[in-house]
């Protein structure tokens, strides 16, 4: 893992000109999410709202970045897309507003409330079962079938680009910005923030945050190369988001060169931070958002965050969560904070 300024590892990775560029064709379609206070007022602690964005996450900046990137043609045939959620909003949303059909594979233990936005957007959903790469091969057997467009959840540099549009959001509004969280799943949010705030801040902490019970990247930045996890191990987690069997190549190679660390954090913690999301800064947060407020609370300094010089800020991923689990959520017991 790196750390501070650019080196020759980064060569070759997705760059401020092009997160600039996927701004500008992002404009009236994503929302500049604000940065909401966290934690005792003395710190300079802000949570970025992604969960505030038209589908409720993050996953719409890469998504309209890749759709828009196709010709008139290949959008006439359709997108097809693989997803436990997020994604598949993004896809969906994406296609609709510009006019291509869209195909969404989803695994069977997807949030129902994330399942009944892809159908509302007018995607067709096909279910499979919950190892993430079922749904790649199905999507792509689909694609190679009907003759449509693949656009991956995360390992693409236009995905990476269009959620580097987030990063580059908190570079420009917290200019003694000291340190970003990022949750992590197939790395492609993290990436992007990463290039972004690497580029205009270069001496700013980098951490992304993962599951205990999902931490693939964790152990693939630290063995030097991908490994995987199976899917019966990665679906344990409530952070459902994050159930990504591993990293691909390209969000590999952005991670191992612009993250300084990755921090993991249990399951009630996520719990936890999802409640606390809620009362200290009156944002809805699905778990998988949630990660990076249970770092902030509970593992600051495990994260170089507690006495970090210049503002913290935790980006909160998504907030479509399932009504009756946010109910237990909200009544989740709150661990000592660290």
């Amino acid at each position: 893992m790196s750390a501070g300024a650019a080196t020759p590892r980064s060569a070759g990775l997705v760059g401020l000109e092009r997160i600039r560029e996927a701004a500008s064709t992002l404009e009236g379609i994503t929302i500049r999410t604000p940065l909401v206070p966290f934690g005792p007022p003395e710190r300079r602690w802000l949570l970025k709202a992604e969960s505030l964005q038209p589908i409720g996450a993050f996953k719409l900046r890469g998504a309209f970045v890749a759709v828009a990137s196709l010709d008139d043609e290949a959008r006439a045939r359709g997108v097809i897309t693989y997803s436990s959620g997020n994604h598949a909003q993004g896809v969906a949303r994406a296609a609709r507003l510009l006019g291509a059909p869209a195909v969404v594979v989803m695994p069977d233990d997807a949030p129902a409330i994330k399942r009944a936005r892809v159908a509302a957007d007018g995607a067709e959903i096909v279910t499979v079962g919950p190892a993430s790469e079922e749904r790649r091969l199905m999507a792509e057997r689909l694609a190679a079938e009907r003759g449509l467009t693949i656009i991956p959840p995360y390992d693409d540099d236009r995905i990476i680009a269009g959620q580097g549009t987030c990063g580059l959001e908190i570079a420009e509004a917290a200019p003694d910005l000291g340190a970003v969280l990022i949750p992590v799943g197939g790395g492609g949010l993290a990436s992007g923030v990463a290039a972004a705030v690497r580029a205009l801040h270069p001496a700013a902490r980098i951490v992304g945050i993962e599951p205990e019970l999902a931490a693939d990247a964790r152990e693939s930045l630290h063995a030097g190369h991908i490994v995987e996890w199976p899917a019966e191990l990665v679906s344990r987690t409530i952070a459902d988001g994050t159930r990504t069997q591993s990293l691909g190549q390209r969000t590999f190679a952005h991670l191992s060169a612009l993250l300084d660390d990755i921090v993991t954090v249990s399951e009630d913690e996520i719990a936890a931070g999802v409640r606390l999301a809620a009362e200290e800064s009156r944002l809805v947060v699905e778990p998988s958002g949630a990660l990076s407020v249970a770092a902030l609370a509970f593992h600051a300094r495990e994260a170089g965050v507690a006495d970090v010089g210049g503002t913290v800020v935790a980006v909160i991923s998504g907030g479509n969560v399932d009504p009756a689990r946010y109910r237990t959520y909200l009544e989740a017991p709150i661990p000592a904070r660290g």
